[in-house]
């Protein structure tokens, strides 16, 4: 299928992005289009402009800033799979990259890409909700941060404006972070059934912090507050790690479809949860 009649442009500035967006009435924006291009040719979404940012410079590197990263909107899955600095400060979200779809997509597709997505499956949002990343957000108007928490509101929905770009992921260092996951076809290429990201700040045998996030469960990826707060201030043990992952769907409805019933899907999410705490812990 083909999607209706739009109009492109391909701004080399940012500040001739936004006001392209800000000048339409219906405008998306387009990095990798592996998200997008789908939608619009299912016809699920009908922008009358297409704002393509692969032509700004400065979009697609991966920079050290002191005390955190800075991943930007043109940076493809595959470079934040195998940056170095996003291996060694935000393992989390190095492993999610590896793990999204197939070599093709994590070539062409971007993280901020992915973020500003949100689907209710992806595997990085759960990394950048773990590692309390934010999120850099540009438009005609100026520019903010987004806290990843405050980030994912729904299905699809994301805390962008709709003149707004994602140009950047912050990254705060520190701590001990993985991602695990189960794909609807048994591996990991592919969308999860259920998946966890940890984060946590340990050492001396305790527990001072920790966040767990978990996608692919409910109808958007979430911090799971409940089990954060029961392992932290624990001696990170297998009963501290239990008591945790039991807490794993704590407030949230959990989604059934044709590859999980609620129980089995409740089930899984403990299971991850547990199994990347006990990553995390190691």
């Amino acid at each position: 299928m083909y999607p209706p009649n739009f109009d492109y442009v391909a701004p080399t500035s940012l500040d001739e992005a936004c006001a392209a967006l800000a000048g339409a009435d219906n405008a998306k924006v387009l990095s990798g289009g592996m998200s997008l291009i789908p939608l619009m040719k299912m016809r699920l979404v009908r922008p009358t402009t297409v704002v393509d940012i692969s032509r700004i410079p400065g979009l697609d590197t991966i920079t050290d800033e002191g005390d955190h990263i800075r991943i930007g909107a043109m940076v493809r899955h595959a470079q934040t799979a195998s940056d170095p600095l996003v291996r060694e400060h935000a393992t989390a979200l190095a492993e999610a990259a590896a793990a999204t779809a197939d070599a093709q997509v994590r070539n062409q597709g971007t993280t901020c890409g992915s973020i500003a997505h949100a689907d209710v499956a992806a595997d990085q949002p759960a990394a950048v909700l773990a590692l309390g990343a934010s999120m850099v957000a540009a438009s005609s108007r100026g520019e903010r941060e987004i806290p990843a928490s405050d980030f994912f509101v729904d299905t699809l929905t994301s805390a962008l404006e709709s003149d707004e770009i994602l140009t950047a992921i912050k990254v705060p260092k520190g701590g001990t972070s993985v991602y695990r996951k189960l794909g609807r076809r048994g591996g990991e290429a592919d969308y999860p059934i259920a998946a966890a990201a940890v984060w946590v700040d340990a050492g001396n045998g305790s527990v001072s912090d920790a966040r767990i996030a978990v996608t692919g469960v409910s109808s958007k990826p979430y911090l799971a507050a409940a089990a954060a707060d029961a392992i932290r201030g624990s001696d990170g043990g297998a009963a501290a790690i239990d008591e945790a992952a039991g807490h794993a769907t704590d407030d949230v409805i959990v989604l059934e479809d044709l590859y999980a019933t609620v129980d089995y899907r409740t089930h899984l999410a403990e299971v991850y949860v547990k199994r990347a705490l006990e990553a995390a812990l190691a």
